[in-house]
């Protein structure tokens, strides 16, 4: 729901425009599906193979990989001929929220959707690129009850298909583990906990 919100409401992505959403854990992949279902070009970022195999299946047009390209940034402007339209920090780091923000064209929207906390909590965000290419940061966060039915009719129709997402299931009793281990799990998708 957040990511319906950050691409729709608040990027107000359109067809033929530039997405570059960097992190494709849940909320990146949900992000990734959305634009791709308005019809626009989504260029995904990760560190993990195998999430970049799991965005491209949900309709990215192209992937970099943050730990084989020597800038991040520069690799989605290239790709994109001149930066993203929008670009969405899905995860929640310094360093993807500032090569969100670099990977941009002018008048180009940054949102940030993953959260930044702790000694994260102030990246530094290059402000010189924000003014010289008048660029939009806005900050994203859930998603009004009312909006549900623009999101629920994309399902019906078919033009997001939720299901895709599914990464595995787990019971009850795993599920613990998979809380513990949560910031190293590198298993692609949504995981879901079915019960005892």
């Amino acid at each position: 729901m957040t990511s319906f919100r950050a691409v729709v409401d608040q990027g107000k992505v359109s067809v033929g425009q530039w997405v570059a959403v960097h992190g494709c854990g849940g909320v990146g992949l949900s992000a990734i599906m959305i634009a791709t279902a308005i019809g626009a070009n989504v260029i995904a970022i990760d560190i993990d193979d195998a999430k970049l195999e799991m965005a491209r299946s949900l309709g990215a047009v192209a992937t970099v990989n943050g730990l084989k390209v020597a800038d991040v940034a520069e690799a989605v402007i290239e790709i994109s001929k001149g930066g993203a339209h929008v670009s969405l920090d899905a995860l929640g780091h310094p360093m993807t929220c500032v090569n969100s923000v670099k990977s941009l064209r002018k008048l180009g929207k940054h949102i940030q959707v993953g959260l930044l906390l702790a000694d994260q909590a102030n990246p530094a965000i290059p402000m010189a690129k924000v003014i010289a290419d008048e660029l939009e940061i806005i900050g994203s966060h859930g998603m009004q009850a009312h909006r549900y039915d623009a999101m629920l009719a994309m399902m019906m129709s078919g033009k997001l298909t939720p299901e895709k997402l599914l990464g595995r299931t787990i019971s009850l009793e795993q599920s613990i583990e998979a809380l513990i281990t949560m910031d190293s799990a590198t298993t692609p998708g949504v995981t879901v906990v079915t019960g005892f």
